[in-house]
């Protein structure tokens, strides 16, 4: 597909201040003219992102909120009306690690929020917008931990948990919204080097950096959907 059919495309990013999510949302704005609904708490950190970004062809629309909060994706969804979607990455995460015996029903309840029911959330209020031509996408970011047969690493029981609620969770919105024209897939992710990585797993340096990744998933969330619909993709070139 060509850059310029991708320009004018808008896509909604959560999790877009740091990391993983930064670097796609950069590279959507930057690379292929989109405008990006960038959602992450950090209202200066997104600021920042739209400043590096105001000599592109596309444009970082920011909204600083808490998808925790209990009227957030209302908000998401009053930021993104009126246009049409193409796309939706759900990057924001929560990470917790405690060994076994250290886990509260709080721990699970504030992980699982975030990591999939928020995804749910914003798929199923966004969902009108994404309808058109081409198919509109969602691209849920999980890991590997999440990823059935991987290796799995003890204290992070409840985060990979959730994270494999996610992998299921984008098999089902993919046959949800098959009829609607709209795609989902998930893509769980390796060793990449981020504050959450590093905070896993302490003194592990990773093989790939977050541009990388980033500039990947912006091509896969305007052109995956071409290809894949309901599939939970690995993207990895190692875990620790």
């Amino acid at each position: 597909m060509a850059q310029g059919t991708k320009q004018g495309r808008v896509v909604v990013v959560t999790g877009a201040s740091t990391g993983v999510g930064r670097a796609t949302a950069k590279a959507l704005a930057m690379d292929h003219g989109c405008e990006v609904v960038a959602v992450a708490r950090k209202g200066n950190l997104l600021g920042e992102l739209a400043a590096e970004c105001s000599g592109a062809h596309g444009r970082i629309t920011p909204l600083a909120l808490d998808l925790a909060g209990p009227d957030a994706v209302d908000h998401v969804l009053r930021a993104a009306a009126g246009r049409r979607l193409h796309g939706l990455v759900n990057v924001a995460g929560l990470f917790i690690k405690h060994p076994l015996g250290g886990w509260t029903a709080g721990d699970a309840q504030r992980l699982f929020l975030l990591n999939a029911t928020v995804p749910l959330l914003l798929a199923q209020a966004l969902a009108p917008l994404l309808q058109g031509d081409p198919p509109g996408h969602v691209v849920n970011i999980g890991s590997m931990g999440g990823f059935q047969g991987s290796v799995k690493f003890p204290g992070l029981t409840a985060y990979s948990a959730s994270k494999a609620a996610l992998a299921n969770l984008s098999e089902c919105l993919a046959e949800e919204l098959k009829e609607r024209d709209v795609r989902c897939n998930c893509v769980c992710l390796g060793a990449v080097d981020t504050a959450m990585l590093r905070a896993a797993f302490p003194g592990y340096t990773a093989p790939v950096g977050p541009e990388a990744v980033g500039g990947w998933l912006a091509r896969f969330v305007l052109e995956g959907h071409i290809l894949f619909n309901g599939k939970v993709l690995p993207l990895a070139t190692s875990t620790p």
